[in-house]
């Protein structure tokens, strides 16, 4: 943004506070012009009477010290109000040569302002947060965008490897062909769904409207019913009414998620999913348990990672896209909501999404109108 050029901020405190010198020094001295104004006899006793000199005179022999003492007051002024300008804005300074290294360079920069507490160290303190808030995010996007690359280059040399094969070889079954390019390219939509999903939570844009969490995860159970009896988990579902204020189709994308990683990521036999809904104080609450094999507990947190497949615990036929969880962590965040992973002691996972009620979302900000 372009602006005119003007004074500093360290010239302009130090104009301020020789300027108010100035004026504490005229006043003083116009009260004692007034003073010496008024004077005009000094009385003794009745036996001695001195004429003292009159009030004019005195300002004229007075009016060259005092202007001598206004040229000292002002360069006193201008230099201790330099000086004590430019201590003040020393922590300024700081934060401004931090900002400027964050822009150009790297963003690891941080102040680390030393000192008791006081507007400038809040300052200081808020920026460095900032920063490295804002550096973990980068990291993030950066380490994102290299698997998203990476996962949508897999299918397409695959496509590529399939073609050439065909190529060379004219007389090859080409009904095997398309059936595994097809297979491919499915899962290429998938990623690509799934990108587009989790990017549509991370931005908040989407319609938001009273829902109950509990029917969602009623509908989620039963659409993901027959590929639990496949796999042989005995899938269950129980909890009460959970109303809460968001997107239905993004918080049922949400529930189908946590519902078909329970299935997938379980026992090979005689596996178990249990999904319950439920209300504590102002806050609805999603679980969904599953049995399995244990789990490290410094494991469980990089699950919610995009393309952390948690390829110990998956069976080789439904590898996904690793961007299950992530996507929840979004929906459930972009709903002011939280996502908990905990390891079962008897193994399996216990995930829990706590979402704001309704009625705590309307006293907390008011009535809620749907936003596009």
């Amino acid at each position: 943004m372009d602006r005119a050029p003007g004074l500093s901020v360290r010239l302009k405190l130090t104009l301020s506070y020789a300027a108010f010198l100035m004026v504490a020094g005229a006043l003083l001295l116009t009260a004692v012009g007034v003073f010496l104004m008024g004077y005009q006899r000094i009385g003794f006793p009745p036996t001695a009477v001195v004429i003292a000199p009159s009030g004019r005179t005195l300002i004229r022999a007075f009016a060259p010290t005092a202007a001598v003492l206004l040229v000292l007051l002002l360069a006193f002024g201008l230099v201790g109000g330099w000086i004590l300008a430019g201590r003040m804005l020393a922590p300024l300074t700081r934060i401004t040569d931090a900002a400027r290294t964050a822009s150009t360079a790297s963003l690891s920069h941080r102040i680390q302002l030393e000192g008791s507490n006081d507007e400038f160290r809040e300052l200081a303190d808020v920026f460095d947060t900032m920063l490295a808030r804002l550096e973990a995010h980068v990291a993030e996007q950066r380490r994102f965008a290299a698997n998203a690359s990476h996962e949508l280059r897999t299918p397409l040399a695959i496509t590529r490897a399939l073609l050439d094969v065909a190529r060379n070889d004219p007389d090859h079954d080409t009904g095997e062909l398309v059936e595994r390019i097809a297979q491919v390219n499915t899962r290429a939509i998938d990623l690509i769904e799934a990108l587009l999903m989790l990017s549509r939570a991370d931005r908040g844009s989407f319609t938001r409207e009273p829902v109950d969490l509990s029917l969602l995860a009623e509908e989620a159970t039963e659409t993901l019913l027959p590929l639990a009896e496949k796999r042989g988990v005995v899938l269950e579902a129980a909890g009460d009414i959970t109303p809460t204020f968001g997107s239905p189709a993004l918080l049922l994308q949400m529930t189908t998620n946590l519902v078909h990683n329970a299935i997938v990521h379980n026992l090979p036999a005689r596996g178990t999913v249990r999904v319950t809904t439920g209300v504590q104080a102002e806050t609805v609450v999603l679980t969904v348990e599953n049995s399995g094999d244990k789990l490290a507990p410094e494991l469980v947190p990089t699950f919610t990672e995009p393309f952390q497949r948690g390829t110990e615990r998956i069976h080789t036929d439904h590898a996904g896209v690793g961007l299950g969880l992530a996507i929840v962590k979004s929906i459930a965040q972009a709903h002011s909501g939280t996502l908990t992973l905990d390891p079962r002691p008897t193994g399996g996972l216990r995930v829990t999404v706590r979402l704001p009620t309704a009625s705590a979302r309307t006293t907390a900000s008011g009535p809620v109108s749907p936003t596009p």
